[in-house]
């Protein structure tokens, strides 16, 4: 999957001003009452409207780049997600994204740390992610693919099949 390098110490102010916006509204989110008008309206703020529609954010959400990410229809996203967005986050209608996730689209350079090394993650229509469960930079999780509790993805996951471990193996199809 292309990628692409983003150097942190070349941040521009507009760059300074959208993490300050994401940090404040995270923080906003985290400390406001779930299915309340004012919560629907901050988590809509948060992803610059590419949330839809009967989609949930639950609380708490850690997040950097929130404007990289894209959320379809009907996903359920439970409480201790964290986004790290640099490099792209697109999660497809129907998904169900379970408790303490991590979707990683960015890693630090081995050799030039602040460096970041950014390729898109990708959650495919009806893909369901247990609890636990980290997906990495790069990765392209299937359509109807489920990803068991605790695994870590380092490679992309067929359409219709059941991965788990760490790293994530191919445990069968899903008929």
């Amino acid at each position: 999957m292309e990628g692409f390098i983003v150097d942190p110490r070349k941040s521009t102010p507009e760059d300074f001003q959208q993490g300050m916006r994401d940090v404040k509204l995270v923080f906003e989110i985290n400390h406001t009452m779930p299915y309340t008008e004012e919560y629907d309206r901050l988590v809509k703020e948060l992803f610059v409207g590419k949330i839809g529609e009967g989609s949930r954010v639950m609380p708490p959400l850690n997040l950097v780049c929130a404007n990289m990410v894209t959320i379809g229809k009907n996903v359920m996203i439970m409480g201790g997600c964290l986004m790290m967005s640099r490099g792209g986050i697109t999660i497809d209608d129907d998904v169900m994204i379970a408790a303490n996730t991590q979707l990683i689209s960015n890693n630090h350079d081995l050799h030039d740390h602040p460096l970041l090394i950014c390729k898109p993650v990708h959650i495919c229509r009806n893909a369901w992610i247990g609890a636990g469960a980290t997906i990495l930079p790069g990765v392209t999780v299937g359509e109807n693919a489920v990803v068991a509790a605790g695994a870590v993805v380092t490679k992309d996951v067929a359409p219709n099949t059941i991965v788990g471990g760490n790293p994530a193996k191919f445990i069968k199809n899903i008929d």
